[in-house]
C-alpha cells in the first residue's frame, strides 16, 4: 500500500459530522484596551484635571470676591425679591461685568421669578450660571493645534492687536511655543517697531518657542514687516504666522490707518489674509479693557479676543461682560506667567471654575 493509500483510507476512517450539525463559527477576541491606549486615555484625563484645577486657581480671586459680595447679598433672605435683585445687581457691576451686562442679567431673572413666581435664593447661583454661560460666546474651535485652523498650502495667518502692557507680546510667544509644540511651524513678524524692548521681548519668546522671527530696524514701516514676514512664510512652508503690531491708542483714525494699512499689505501675499484678527485685554484693568475693546474694534474688524492677567485681580467677570457687549468669542485666558498658562477658552468650564459643579 502506497503513501495516498493510506492517506485515502485515513480519511475514509474520520467520523463525518452529524446531519444538520455545523462548525463552531470561529469567535472574534473581545477588544481589550491595550496598555498603551489606557495610559493615553488616563494621561488626557489627568491633563484635563490639572487644566480645571489651573483655571479655578487662576479665577479663585475673582471668584471669592464675586461670592462674598453674593453672600452678604442674600443674607437672610429667603425668596429672590426686589430687594435681593438690587443687591445683585450690584455685585455684578463691582464684579466688573459692565452695566449693559448686568442690565440684561436681572432682566433675565425678573423674568424667571414672575414665571415660577416663587424663587428662593438657593436657587439663585444655579440660575446666574446659566445665564452667564448663555451670555458669552461660544469659540467652538478644536483643541488641535491650541483652536488654530491651519489648513494645507496656505500659512493660517493671525494679527494681534492690543495696548502696550496688555500681554500682547507675551501671548504671541505663549501661543507660538504651544504650535510649535503641536508641531507647527510658526513665523512670527515683529510688527511693533516704535518699541525695541517689545522687538528684543518678541525674539527672546520666539527662540524659547522654537520659531522663526522677521524684524527690521526700529522705526521701520509695520506695514513692510508684515509684508516680509508672509513672503518669508510662505517661501519657507511656514502653517501659522502671528503679527505683532503697535499697541498705541494715540487716536481713532492714526490708529485704523496704520491697522488697515498692515491688512492690506498682507493680503498682496495671501489674498484672505489676516484670516484672524485677536485683540488682547488686560483682564486686571477692568472698565478699561472695555473701553479699549471699543477702541480697537472700531478701528479694525477683531474677531476674537484674549483676556490676560486673570490670576491676579478680581475682575475676572470683565470676560462675561465683554463676550456679551461686543459678541466676540474669547479664544484664549492668561491665568499665570507659564507657557501652559495661557488656556484655551471655554464658557463651560469658565462657569463651573466660578461656580463649582452643579451639584456643589
Amino acid at each position: 500500500m502506497g503513501f495516498f493509500d493510506l492517506f485515502k483510507k485515513k480519511k475514509t476512517e474520520e467520523p463525518a459530522a452529524p446531519q444538520g450539525s455545523t462548525a463552531a463559527p470561529e469567535t472574534e477576541s473581545p477588544e481589550v484596551a491595550t496598555p498603551e491606549a489606557v495610559t493615553e486615555q488616563e494621561a488626557e484625563a489627568k491633563q484635563h484635571e490639572a487644566d480645571r484645577r489651573e483655571l479655578e486657581a487662576g479665577l479663585e480671586k475673582t471668584k471669592t470676591g464675586f461670592f462674598s459680595k453674593l453672600a452678604r447679598a442674600v443674607a437672610g433672605r429667603s425668596t429672590v425679591d426686589a430687594d435681593v435683585l438690587d443687591d445683585l445687581e450690584e455685585v455684578l457691576i463691582t464684579s466688573d461685568v459692565g452695566v449693559d451686562t448686568t442690565v440684561k442679567i436681572i432682566r433675565r431673572i425678573e423674568e424667571r421669578v414672575a414665571r415660577d413666581k416663587y424663587m428662593n435664593t438657593s436657587e439663585l447661583q444655579s440660575i446666574l450660571r446659566e445665564e452667564i454661560a448663555l451670555l458669552m460666546e461660544e469659540s467652538n474651535r478644536k483643541e488641535e493645534d491650541f483652536g488654530i485652523e491651519v489648513k494645507p498650502g496656505m500659512p493660517y495667518v493671525m494679527m494681534v492687536v492690543g495696548v502696550n502692557g496688555a500681554g500682547k507680546t507675551t501671548t504671541i510667544g505663549k501661543l507660538a511655543a504651544q504650535l510649535t509644540k503641536a508641531g507647527r511651524k510658526v513665523y512670527i513678524g515683529a510688527a511693533d517697531t516704535f518699541r525695541a524692548a517689545a522687538i528684543d521681548q518678541l525674539a527672546v519668546w520666539a527662540e524659547r518657542a522654537g520659531a522663526t522671527m522677521i524684524r527690521q530696524e526700529m522705526g521701520s514701516d509695520p506695514a513692510s514687516v508684515a509684508f516680509d514676514t508672509l513672503k518669508s512664510a510662505v517661501a519657507n512652508g511656514a502653517e501659522v504666522v502671528l503679527i505683532d503690531t503697535a499697541g498705541r491708542l494715540h487716536n481713532k483714525i492714526g490708529l485704523m490707518n496704520e491697522l488697515t494699512k498692515i491688512r492690506n499689505v498682507m493680503a498682496k501675499v495671501i489674498p484672505d489674509a489676516p484670516h484672524e484678527v485677536m485683540l488682547v485685554l488686560d483682564g486686571s484693568t477692568g472698565q478699561n479693557a472695555f473701553e479699549q475693546a471699543k477702541q480697537f474694534t472700531q478701528a479694525t474688524q477683531v474677531t476674537s479676543l484674549t483676556i490676560t492677567k486673570l490670576d491676579g485681580t478680581a475682575k475676572g467677570g470683565v470676560v462675561i461682560g465683554i463676550s456679551d457687549q461686543f459678541h466676540i468669542p474669547v479664544r484664549y485666558i492668561g491665568v499665570g506667567e507659564g507657557v501652559d498658562q495661557l488656556k484655551m477658552f471655554d464658557r463651560k468650564e469658565f462657569v463651573k471654575a466660578l461656580f463649582g459643579d452643579e451639584k456643589n
